[in-house]
């Protein structure tokens, strides 16, 4: 027999997938407060609402077992209601309301306003920049456009989040003052493609424009730039990147692959001498820079020569942060009329190689900073250790300095000048200095 939750309308909201769903449930989450309504995330509530990845088979499966959990707590009387918001929902809602009913409501990417009036609340446009930041208090994202135009073949993202459309200076630099009011000091700008800012609002690519407005914000000390596409690259973002010192000379520019035959069938509208062409104007116009770049391996075609020539590659451009995925057959995207031939077991074998050369590269570039003085930020403390990170990181994907809380003590929140006393492959050890 079905028991009523104790805890009367607590919204718990279920944050999966990536920054930008992040961004999402935290524009939920603000929208929920100023309706005076008891929101959590990821905590104890008796109505539920789950924001879903679709990117990827991982992603998916991850999304429908949280699904079938809340579902399951929902039949035991543990919660009341339980919604479904973000990717999934939006590309697979059929399926979904279908194969699990129990499940309240689904929505999609862009139903904000209906999902508001399912918990009850009102969808209210004055709230620009409002949100219940779920990151540490150092840090926000700032999610600059929403959508992609870019064709790959292998991606599902503008089946899930529709056309490119960015927000206009004014919004962004706005929500920036707001975040930092609330003691953020680190802006990570996230999009489907930052590149790509500017051309539907002011018929040209300006986020250098974009990040001119907001080095002014007093309060922000790093701004970081995530998800960058090759192709059309402006350069003038680099200009800025030099010239001012609030912009952190660190680039996410996912490249996905550089053999010839794969760039083409990717549609990634470039190759492998342009692509090479862009990382040495990289490193000469920022020489500090650390690029972080993602790969994916075991695509449809790949062979041995290839992956090969992407190993050699890897070697050869020593990426300060790399990470690898192996190949998702998604429905309805361009590759999914190719054959998946490459054997899933042979897909996670070249992540790892790809993996290992990485670390080692990794391994051998952390050597180089012992001795060295960085100024960190201080993100957390976890058992013995204080987590900061240098201007080169960025949070949940790369290094991390370690400073020992038994022998030292930091601020978290604060930048900490700290010598570096040691290093691994993925992590570096430092002493504060003030």
């Amino acid at each position: 027999m079905r028991t009523k939750s104790v805890k009367q309308n607590r919204i718990n909201v279920v944050t999966l997938g990536c920054s930008k769903n992040v961004y999402d449930s935290e524009v939920l989450m603000g929208q929920l407060r100023a309706n005076d309504k008891e929101v959590v995330h990821e905590e104890e509530g008796n109505i539920v609402v789950i924001n879903t990845c679709g990117f990827i088979a991982n992603a998916k499966e991850e999304s429908v077992n949280t699904i079938l959990g809340y579902v399951e707590k929902k039949m035991q009387g543990e919660v009341d209601k339980v919604f479904v918001t973000g990717c999934l929902s939006e590309r697979y809602k059929p399926d979904l309301e279908k194969e699990i009913p129990d499940v309240d409501e689904y929505f999609g990417t862009s139903d904000l306003p209906n999902l508001l009036k399912a918990l009850g609340a009102d969808y209210k446009h004055e709230l620009i920049g409002e949100r219940l930041t779920t990151t540490p208090k150092n840090y926000a994202y700032l999610k600059i456009a929403e959508g992609c135009d870019r064709p790959c073949s292998f991606c599902a993202i503008p089946l899930m989040r529709g056309k490119h459309r960015s927000k206009p200076i004014e919004e962004l630099v706005m929500e920036a003052q707001k975040l930092a009011s609330n003691g953020v000091k680190e802006l990570i700008l996230i999009a489907q493609d930052l590149t790509y800012y500017g051309l539907d609002l002011y018929k040209k690519r300006n986020l250098a424009e974009l990040l001119r407005a907001l080095s002014k914000v007093e309060g922000i000390e790093w701004i970081r730039l995530h998800y960058a596409f090759p192709t059309g690259f402006p350069l003038d973002v680099l200009s800025v990147m030099k010239k001012e010192p609030k912009i952190c000379n660190y680039l996410d520019i996912p490249l996905q692959h550089i053999s010839d035959p794969i760039l083409k069938s990717m549609r990634r509208g470039t190759t492998k001498a342009k692509t090479n062409k862009l990382l040495k104007d990289f490193r000469a116009m920022v020489p500090d820079m650390a690029i972080r770049t993602t790969l994916i391996v075991g695509y449809p075609g790949e062979t041995e020569e290839d992956f090969q020539t992407l190993k050699d590659w890897v070697k050869e451009m020593r990426f300060e942060r790399l990470g690898c995925f192996t190949y998702s057959h998604e429905e309805n995207t361009h590759a999914f009329t190719l054959e998946d031939d490459v054997p899933e077991e042979e897909k996670q074998n070249r992540a790892n190689e790809i993996m290992e050369l990485q670390s080692a590269i990794s391994w051998q570039l952390n050597q180089d900073k012992i001795g060295k003085t960085f100024r960190c930020i201080i993100d957390r403390k976890e058992g013995n250790y204080f987590i900061g990170r240098t201007e080169f990181d960025s949070p949940d994907v790369d290094n991390e300095v370690l400073v020992d809380a038994r022998n030292f003590y930091v601020k978290i929140g604060d930048f900490v000048e700290l010598e570096i006393t040691d290093a691994a492959d993925f992590d570096l050890y430092g002493r504060p200095l003030n």
